[in-house]
C-alpha cells in the first residue's frame, strides 16, 4: 500500500509553503507519527509526521516553495504492492549486463535521484559500473558526481597572506518565515509614528522574593519563578490603567480590548516567534511561568500552532537573555505596545541620598503615536516600574502577601 504525504494546511489564508528540509534521506525507513520534515509558512515552522510505517520515497527537494495540499512524498507500507496501486512506482532503467553478470538488470531510480542524474548528467549505467545493488538513491548519484568530477584548482595562496583570510561567498535562501518577518518590520516602520521611551527598573525586591521562595515555588509547581511573570503580571496591571496601549487602529477607528492577551517573544531556531498567553488578567504568577514554560518549548520544537501565536494585545521581549544593555523593541503589529526587557547589571545608585550598588535593569516601552500620547507612554512605563520595585502592589493583601500570591 502506498501512503500520499501532502503539504498540510498551516491555517487560514495560508495557500503555499517552503519546505524547509527533509529530518529523513529518501530510501529511508520511517516510522508511524515520527517526524520527516519541516515546511516554513509565513507565521511559523511546523513539522510533517509519517501516518504509517514504511519506506519513503521524496518526490520534492528541499528549499522548493509548494502548495497546501501538494504531494511530495510517498510512503510503502507493504514492498510486495502492486505497481498498479496508487501512486506509481520509481522508474525502473534497463541496465546492460555488467562485466561479471551476463543478465540484464532492473534498477530501481527515485525520482529525486533521476532529477539529480540531468542535473550532473550523468548516465545510470555509469553508476552502476561503480555501485552495486539494484536501487540508486540521490545520495548514491552525489557520491558518484564527487568522485568522478575532479575538484576545482584552487589558487595559489601567499605564504604572507592572513590567517583564514577568504573571499569566498555563501548563498543561502531566506525562508518564507525570514522574508514575512522583514516585510513586517519594514511595514511597521513605514506605516506607524513610532516612539521609544525609557526607564530604568531596581530589581532588588524582586531578587530578593525569588531567591527566598524560589526552591518552594518549584517544588510545588515544576517550574522556576522567572522574571518574566513579574513582568507579565506588571504590564497586565498597567494595561488596565492605560487602555489606549492595550488598544490597536483598525481604518478610522481604534479598537479597546477589554482583555489581555500578552505576547512573549521566543527565540525558536527558525527566528523570532511570538506565543500568546491568553487572559493574563486572570492568571497567577504560577501559571504565567508554567504557560511560558509550555509555548517556548513548543516554539524550539517546532510543535506550537497558529492559534498559540495569534491574537495578542501587547508585547513582552527579553533582549537580556542575549546580554542586551539597552535596546529600542520593534512593534508587533497590529498592536500598539511592545516593552522590551534587558541584562541586569550591578552598578552604583543614588539611594536616599547615598551611593549604592542596586541591580539595575533598562526597560524600554515602543508605541504608536497616532493613539498613545507621550503622557500615557510614560505613566504606562513608570506604573510598570513602581510596581516592579515594590511587587507588594502586585500581590493579594494576607499575612503574608508573597505566599499568597505565589500560592505556597
Amino acid at each position: 500500500m502506498i501512503i500520499e504525504v501532502k503539504v498540510p494546511s498551516p491555517g487560514e489564508s495560508i495557500v503555499q509553503v517552503q519546505l524547509a528540509r527533509w529530518l529523513i534521506n529518501d530510501g529511508d525507513h520511517v516510522s508511524k507519527d515520527a517526524d520527516i520534515a519541516e515546511i516554513d509558512s509565513d507565521k511559523a515552522t511546523l513539522n510533517i509526521t509519517a501516518e504509517q510505517d514504511g519506506d519513503i520515497t521524496i518526490l520534492v527537494p528541499e528549499g522548493a516553495t509548494v502548495d497546501v495540499g501538494a504531494l511530495i512524498a510517498t510512503i510503502t507500507t507493504d514492498t510486495t504492492a502492486k505497481s498498479g496501486e496508487g501512486v506509481a512506482p520509481p522508474a525502473e532503467i534497463k541496465i546492460a549486463p555488467l562485466p561479471e553478470d551476463k543478465k540484464e538488470q532492473a534498477v530501481r531510480v527515485s525520482p529525486l535521484a533521476r532529477k539529480a542524474m540531468a542535473e550532473h548528467q550523468i548516465e545510470p549505467q555509469a553508476i552502476m559500473d561503480r555501485f552495486s545493488g539494484y536501487r540508486i538513491s540521490r545520495k548514491d548519484v552525489e557520491l558518484f558526481s564527487r568522485i568522478e568530477s575532479p575538484a576545482p584548482e584552487k589558487e595559489d595562496i601567499p605564504a604572507d597572506a592572513p590567517v583564514g583570510e577568504s573571499r569566498e561567498v555563501e548563498r543561502q535562501k531566506m525562508s518564507t518565515l525570514r522574508l514575512k518577518l522583514s516585510e513586517r518590520l519594514v511595514a511597521v516602520k513605514n506605516q506607524t509614528a513610532m516612539l521609544t521611551t525609557f526607564n530604568e527598573v531596581d530589581m532588588t525586591a524582586i531578587m530578593k522574593i525569588r531567591n527566598q521562595y524560589k526552591d518552594a515555588f518549584k517544588e510545588k509547581y515544576g517550574v522556576s519563578l522567572g522574571f518574566m511573570s513579574f513582568f507579565t503580571r506588571a504590564v497586565t496591571e498597567a494595561l488596565h490603567l492605560f487602555p489606549a496601549v492595550n488598544a490597536r487602529i483598525e481604518g478610522e477607528y481604534i479598537l479597546y480590548h477589554r482583555f489581555i492577551d500578552i505576547g512573549i517573544a521566543v527565540s525558536a531556531p527558525k527566528g523570532l516567534v511570538v506565543p500568546v498567553l491568553r487572559n493574563t488578567e486572570k492568571m497567577s504568577l504560577a501559571e504565567i511561568e508554567i504557560r511560558i514554560k509550555d509555548l517556548a518549548e513548543k516554539a524550539r520544537t517546532n510543535k506550537i500552532t497558529l492559534e498559540e501565536m495569534t491574537g495578542g494585545t501587547f508585547t513582552i521581549t527579553n533582549g537580556g537573555v542575549f546580554g542586551s544593555l539597552m535596546s529600542t523593541p520593534i512593534l508587533n503589529p497590529p498592536q500598539s505596545g511592545i516593552l522590551g526587557m534587558h541584562k541586569i547589571i550591578e552598578r552604583p545608585v543614588a539611594i536616599d541620598g547615598k551611593m549604592e550598588i542596586r541591580p539595575m535593569m533598562y526597560v524600554a516601552l515602543s508605541y504608536d503615536h497616532r493613539i498613545i500620547d507621550g503622557r500615557e507612554s510614560v505613566g504606562f512605563l513608570v506604573k510598570v516600574k513602581e510596581m516592579l520595585e515594590d511587587p507588594v502592589r502586585l500581590l493579594f493583601a494576607g499575612d503574608d502577601p508573597v505566599k499568597a500570591i505565589l500560592k505556597i
